[in-house]
């Protein structure tokens, strides 16, 4: 077994070397290709002329069987003392910030880990230039931001490249509910007062879902992430280290039961929507419902994101870029002084119209 995983290795670190220098590779956004940044060259990253064929893992024969089977990594991590994030090392690195929260990372501190081994990965479609100039054109977008906001755009270092970890969840749900239908009636002849009339009602309603997604990391809020979506999914190749080389990678915290809670929650959302719409009416009120999720099924895999994380005035913001498609999801300060001029300015404006109309 050690000779295969000494083979392996060398594998590894022939397709990330440079051909003509000998430097470290990187991956280049949108291709399949591996670029040198000391001497321009470009290898070809090897890859199967075959279609990927994606697996779903069973999850109840996962969690019961195969869990202390599944083919794990060892990984080098640091996790950042300020937000708790656990992200990989990049290789030579003294010192870094931390992708999250801007805060230094002690790269002394780092730990080797064993993780199970994503599967699958969306590769990075967009480069450092075009998410920098997403930056920029975010960043001069924002009304009543602080003049030296503005300034951070033009620190092109700011910006990293980092794949994030994702559960994705396969799943039939069959729903019994009972319920409430309401229909609107009016007793007076003018319609005026609109009265609803409540019956009791039961049912069951089927959902299929496909690849839910579920952020595996705790460091970034939920709500961000599921605002980067939807992502390309078809587009999935299988994991190789070239794809990351040259790129961070989050360590996921969420395991994969954890994981599937959470898709549950997402799941039960739509269920809702789909029993309402089966007791049909004006209103609909739920009571209880049991769902029976069936054939659940599961993928580790990364996607790619773009994040800057900066410090204003002792608070903490992000800028988000969906590394596939460019959407953007970004937090912001504001200027008070100009907020407060905008608010005068108005004030004036009335002022001055309603002196004119006398």
């Amino acid at each position: 077994m050690s000779n295969n995983f000494s083979e392996n290795q060398q594998n590894i670190s022939n397709e990330l070397q440079c051909k003509d220098c000998g430097a470290l590779l990187k991956y280049a956004p949108g291709t399949e290709k591996l670029a040198c940044k000391y001497c321009g060259a470009q290898n070809e990253i090897i890859t199967s002329d075959e279609k990927v064929n994606i697996e779903e893992i069973d999850y109840h024969d996962f969690i019961n069987n195969k869990i202390n089977q599944e083919e794990k990594q060892t990984v080098s991590t640091v996790k950042c003392n300020n937000c708790g994030a656990t992200t990989t090392l990049k290789p030579h690195l003294t010192s870094d910030n931390c992708a999250f929260c801007a805060s230094p990372l002690v790269i002394q501190g780092g730990t080797t880990s064993t993780m199970l081994k994503p599967k699958y990965l969306l590769p990075f479609k967009i480069d450092d230039k075009n998410a920098h100039q997403i930056f920029v054109q975010w960043i001069n977008g924002l009304w009543f931001a602080p003049n030296d906001l503005k300034k951070y755009a033009t620190i092109n270092e700011k910006l990293k490249g980092l794949y994030m970890p994702y559960w994705t969840y396969d799943s039939n749900a069959t729903t019994l509910y009972d319920g409430e239908r309401g229909d609107y009636y009016y007793e007076d002849a003018n319609k005026k007062e609109r009265k609803i009339k409540w019956t009791s009602v039961n049912g069951k309603v089927s959902n299929t879902f496909d690849d839910v997604c579920v952020l595996a990391s705790k460091s970034l809020p939920d709500h961000v992430t599921r605002n980067l979506e939807p992502w390309d999914l078809q587009n999935m190749t299988a994991y190789k280290e070239a794809y990351i080389s040259g790129f961070q990678t989050e360590c996921y915290q969420t395991d994969v039961k954890q994981g599937f809670d959470v898709a549950k929650g997402v799941m039960e959302d739509i269920i809702k929507s789909t029993i309402k719409r089966d007791i049909g009416g004006d209103e609909q009120r739920i009571g209880h419902m049991h769902v029976m999720y069936e054939q659940i099924s599961f993928k580790h895999i990364l996607l790619p994101i773009w994040i800057s994380a900066y410090a204003y005035h002792t608070k903490v913001y992000r800028f988000i870029i969906n590394g596939r498609t460019g959407e953007v999801q970004g937090q912001r300060p504001y200027s008070a002084i100009k907020i407060a001029l905008a608010i005068l300015a108005v004030i004036a404006f009335f002022v001055v119209l309603k002196n004119f109309g006398k």
